[in-house]
Parts: structure tokens; sequence; C-alpha cells
């Protein structure tokens, strides 16, 4: 049996024979005589094309690939921009993302949030969700900065909990603004990841700019943790890129979310000259250490000395411990509290819960740094009546450009 394969490349035109299907079953050899009687330069040229092009075919529908991957965060900031623009003018001058499509954008949610869908060749999709916007209430998500335990619900009406699990240990902590609004956001995205797996896609980014990277920590390990219940697929992949995000819990939820992550399939990328990231204000107590740790047995220690060493030594660890705690107890009265009546004007139904009595935010997840250098400052002046001028997209893309070169 004879077929015909035909490549228009250089007007060459090939007759090559298919084996008969009686032979493809029987598992015989596959020969391709017909290669042999090809002049050499037209063979050469038939190897190259093999080279160059079929590793672009294979990659048609090929799982998200583990590692920072350069060019694909750049389309996310490209996409991002568009997600997060109050005006088309923001993304005026920013390219457009190549081969994605946005297909679907929601509604204004929860604490003034909103992401998009974007697909990808038709076999993966892009999860974009929106920064803070120019509304108070969105800024009262940054605000709403109080921690709550990374597992447990948020009662969102009287009839209306949001059950969720962010971790497995329970020391882990999150910030309670961006998980109320994460619990809107993910009620919208979970149905579009259905919908999308039933139509053949199981390959999705998770990108989020600003308080969009902030919720993103958060959604990524609500999605992980549903996966790992059981409660979606196991074949479907998800990669996440955090960026310009601020600190999203503690200690013991960054833990967490890096024994979740890996793979090299989540990222947390920063400007090292981006105040953000360095937010929220975090403060330590000797109750946020580990269980076994000397500052816990310390003052039975001290009360064992003798007078008047004893009263020294106490007096010197209640003036370094007295401090913090009453720090993080003003710090969860104006950004727990006090907040939270500010949020219940909008959203009147939403029931604060208990707050954590631990303000440690830190730095989450595999981090990549984009290092200013002399010329980006000389285009990105520090200025102090622009104080987002480190923070936007745009900063962002040019230090790209140098990521990986010698100077990083």
């Amino acid at each position: 049996m004879q077929g015909t394969l035909n490549c228009k490349f250089l007007r060459l035109e090939i007759v090559v024979p298919i084996p008969s299907a009686a032979l493809r079953d029987r598992g015989a050899p596959v020969s391709l005589p017909i290669f042999k009687t090809i002049p050499l330069n037209a063979r050469i040229f038939l190897l190259l094309i093999g080279v160059l092009i079929l590793p672009v075919f294979r990659s048609i529908g090929q799982p998200l690939q583990p590692g920072f991957d350069k060019e694909e965060y750049r389309q996310l900031l490209y996409i991002s921009a568009r997600t997060g623009a109050l005006t088309p003018s923001y993304y005026a001058d920013i390219p457009k993302p190549e081969h994605y499509q946005m297909v679907y954008q929601s509604r204004t949610l929860g604490l003034d949030n909103r992401w998009d869908l974007w697909t990808y060749d038709k076999h993966a999709a892009v999860i974009s969700i929106r920064g803070t916007t120019d509304q108070a209430l969105s800024w009262m998500g940054n605000f709403y900065a109080a921690m709550v335990p990374a597992r447990g619900y948020l009662c969102l009406a009287p009839r209306d909990s949001f059950q969720y699990n962010l971790a497995a240990n329970p020391r882990a902590m999150v910030h309670v603004g961006w998980l109320l609004s994460m619990a809107y956001l993910s009620r919208d995205i979970l149905p579009m990841i259905d919908s999308c797996y039933n139509a053949g896609i199981h390959e999705f980014l998770l990108m989020g700019h600003s308080q969009g990277g902030a919720i993103n920590f958060l959604l990524t390990a609500y999605l992980l943790q549903l996966q790992q219940a059981g409660l979606l697929p196991p074949d479907i992949h998800f990669k996440t890129y955090c960026s310009a995000g601020p600190k999203p819990g503690n200690l013991y939820f960054a833990y967490d979310y890096e024994h979740m992550t890996p793979n090299g399939m989540a990222f947390n990328v920063v400007n090292a000259a981006d105040w953000v990231p360095e937010t929220p204000i975090s403060i330590q107590t000797v109750r946020d250490f580990n269980s076994t740790n000397p500052f816990i047995v310390a003052p039975a220690i001290i009360r064992k000395q003798g007078f008047p060493k004893r009263y020294l030594l106490m007096h010197v660890f209640n003036r370094l411990d007295r401090p913090t705690r009453k720090a993080q107890r003003i710090y969860q009265k104006y950004l727990g509290r006090m907040s939270a009546k500010v949020i219940r004007k909008t959203l009147k139904d939403f029931a604060p819960p208990r707050y954590s009595s631990s303000s440690d935010y830190v730095r989450t997840g595999t981090t990549i740094v984009l290092m200013p250098d002399p010329s980006y400052y000389r285009l990105f002046k520090d200025d102090p009546k622009n104080i987002f001028v480190h923070h936007l997209h745009k900063p962002y893309l040019y230090l790209l450009t140098k990521y990986g070169t010698a100077r990083q």
C-alpha cells in the first residue's frame, strides 16, 4: 500500500510508501526505501526540517513544563496588564499576548475583585486575577490584614459558609482580606475550570500581579488542596506566577505552600526596588516560633536565678517580649476588627471570623528576583510622589528583558 506525503517547502514533493495495515499490525519494521533515491541535498534539507519543525508540532498540546519560563511570564504580564487596567491607555504600548485569547471576564466580585479567562491554542488556559483598583473597597482588602487559620470557614452570609483548606499545618495562617477575596473569586473560577476540563483543557496557568499575586498564592493552595482531596481531577496541571505580590501568610503557611509546589510549577516574581512585596508589615513574637525553642522556657530558667540577677534578666526579657505582643494586638485591632467594620458596610452579611494572635508575615514561594541596575534607575527614578513607579507592569517587563544575563 502506498500513500503520498506532499511537502511544499522549496517546491519539493516526495512520495513515501506507507506500509499496509497488516504489516503495521504484525509489528513489521517500517522502511522508507524511496529516501535512498532522494538527492543528497534534498535529504539534508529534510533532516533540517525534522530538527527545526517537528519539535514545534510536538509542543502543541504538551503539558506545562516545570521551571521559570521567561517568555511564558512575559506573555502573562501582557495578559495581566489588560486584566488589571482601569483604562485601555494603561496597556496601549504593552504588546498583545501571542496565541492567547480572552474568552471570559467575570463581573466585579467580593472586594472589587475580578478575573479573566484566556485560552492558548485551545489546549491551555490562563486564570488572570486583577490587582488593587482605585476603589476604597479594593484597598480595604489590603488593609484588612489580620491573620486567620489557613484551614476553616468564612461566613459570607447567614446560610453561606466558605469552607477552605490551604495548608496541613494547624499553625499556618493567612491574610484574611485576601482570603475573603479568594473566597468570592473561587466560586466563579471553579465552574470555569470544570467547563474547560470537559472541553479538553487540562493545563492552567494562574497569574496575578500586585494584590492579584497575593490572592493567587491562596488560590493556588486552595486548588491544590482540592485536588489532593479528590475534588478536582488528578490530571489537571496548575502552574503559578505570583507577580509583585505581597506576603500572603506566616512562616508555617509558607512552609506548606513550598512543600506543595516543589517541582518548579509555582513562582513568586519580585522587582527588588518594589516596596509592595515587602508588605504587610511583619511583627514576630516569641509565640511565632516552633514549640521547641529557648524563648518558651526562658522565664522558668530566669526564675531559678538568684536575686538581683533574676530581677535584671526578667526585666530585660519583658522589655524585649512585651512591645512585640502589644504591637501585634494594636495591629489586630486596627487591621482586623476596625477594618472589618468598614468592609461590612458593603458586604453587610459577612460575619468576621476570629483572628489569630499573629502578624508574622513572610515572603512565600520560589522567588525570582528581577534586579535593577543603573540603566533601570535612569528610566524608573525613585520618586516619593509616584510610589508605584517600581510596581506596575512596565518596570517588571523592562527588568524581565535583562533577567538571566550576566548582570542578573
